[in-house]
Order: structure tokens, then sequence, then C-alpha cells
């Protein structure tokens, strides 16, 4: 079963809206660069959930971008 990201950039691919996938990715960055400048906890497992949504939202980028080269 998808999970909630999955199907967000599904949606977005489907739809062909190349700006909501860039704004999801730009927020995901800033997320991965706030949790990593913070210290006295471990952020590592919410880290490493954030760069697999990032790892996600790339590949619905390069989805969309082999669509278009398609046409």
């Amino acid at each position: 079963m998808p999970n909630a990201i999955e199907q967000i950039v599904d949606a977005y691919v489907r739809l062909k809206n190349r700006r909501g996938l860039d704004e999801l990715m730009m927020h995901r960055q800033r997320l991965a660069v706030d949790l990593k400048s913070r210290s006295g906890y471990d952020f590592s497992l919410p880290i490493g959930q954030i760069d697999e949504e990032i790892a996600i939202i790339e590949a619905g980028l390069s989805r969309l971008k082999a669509d278009n080269s398609t046409i």
C-alpha cells in the first residue's frame, strides 16, 4: 500500500503539476536542513524519513520530465 507522500507525488505527476512537486521538494529540503542543524536529540529517524520522501519526490520529477519529453 503506497504511503501518503507517494500518493501525493503520483497525483502531481498525473496532473503534470511541476510547481507543486518543486514546492514539496523545497519544503522537505528545508525540514531536513533544519533537523540536521539541531542538537540535543537523535533526529536520525525523522531525517531518514524525510530523505526517503525526497527520493520519492525526485522520482516523481523524473517521471514528469520523461512524460514531457515523449510528448
